[in-house]
């Protein structure tokens, strides 16, 4: 087969050759030897799910995150993947990948993503109460006045109203509703004790960067997913003694990196 047709095959250019090793691997019965092929597996994939996650890179989140997010996508992908239906391990994982960046979107920053449909609706009361307004004198109409002057239900005009306020910044020094009546700026909390640690958070970083995706995996999964370690042996196909080991050892590898001499 010719570079170019396995290629296509892949579905991407900087897809990995790892068909024969998937063949391998579901052949192979549970043991340390099919737990490295699985991982080497992982880490020739993981360039891709990066560059999917930096594609959406723009939204609103961090990068970071989202490498994390594609990172364990790709896991479970390959861990469903089925050679024997005949499909290229790309065009089976590239979709798993993307829509599970897209339901972290969705889930964690659903209010920077307002459906299409909604959108039209904010777009049509919002237009329609203005012009209501200045027919009535000023007098901000009711739902049920909307809802006769464009058509729509009364369900919908409620939509769009909600969208419409979700969009309207509130001022720190307007006031809100309550007993009082103070303003937001009087009702902000405390300095964050949290605030302490930015200089470690960043300090780490660089410390973390320098990890292999296999460490920095377990370190997501432990201390940002707050899974378990056995639920992180499971998922990785090591047992919960492995990766106790090498969260104490990367927990001692990044303090010596910390207390280090400039």
């Amino acid at each position: 087969m010719s570079s170019t047709t396995s290629e296509h095959r892949r579905g991407h250019h900087d897809s990995p050759d790892t068909d024969e090793d998937f063949r391998r691997l579901r052949r192979m019965p549970p043991g340390p030897e099919r737990d490295r092929l699985r991982q080497r597996i992982i880490c020739a994939w993981l360039p891709v799910a990066e560059r999917l996650a930096r594609g959406f890179r723009d939204k609103g989140e961090s990068l970071d995150d989202l490498t994390q997010v594609a990172a364990l996508a790709l896991v479970n992908a390959v861990d469903r993947y089925d050679p024997d239906r005949g499909h290229a391990f790309a065009s089976f994982a590239v979709p798993t990948v993307v829509g599970e960046i897209k339901r972290h979107f969705r889930d964690h920053l659903w209010t920077l993503h307002v459906p299409r449909r909604i959108q039209e609706l904010r777009a049509r009361t919002r237009a329609a109460r203005h012009e209501l307004e200045q027919r009535q004198a000023g007098r901000a109409p009711s739902v049920r006045d909307v809802a006769a002057y464009t058509g729509l239900t009364e369900e919908e005009v409620r939509l769009g109203m909600e969208a419409d306020a979700s969009c309207e910044a509130l001022s720190l020094d307007g006031p809100v509703g309550g007993v009082d009546g103070r303003p937001p700026v009087d009702t902000l909390g405390a300095e964050d004790p949290a605030i302490d640690l930015v200089v470690h958070r960043e300090s780490l970083k660089p410390l973390i960067a320098g990890l292999s995706e296999v460490d920095r995996l377990i370190l997501y999964l432990r201390f940002f997913e707050e899974l378990t370690q056995s639920q992180i042996g499971a998922l990785m196909g090591v047992s919960q003694m492995q990766v106790s080991r090498t969260l104490a050892r990367l927990c001692r590898q990044l303090r010596q990196g910390l207390l280090a001499p400039v």
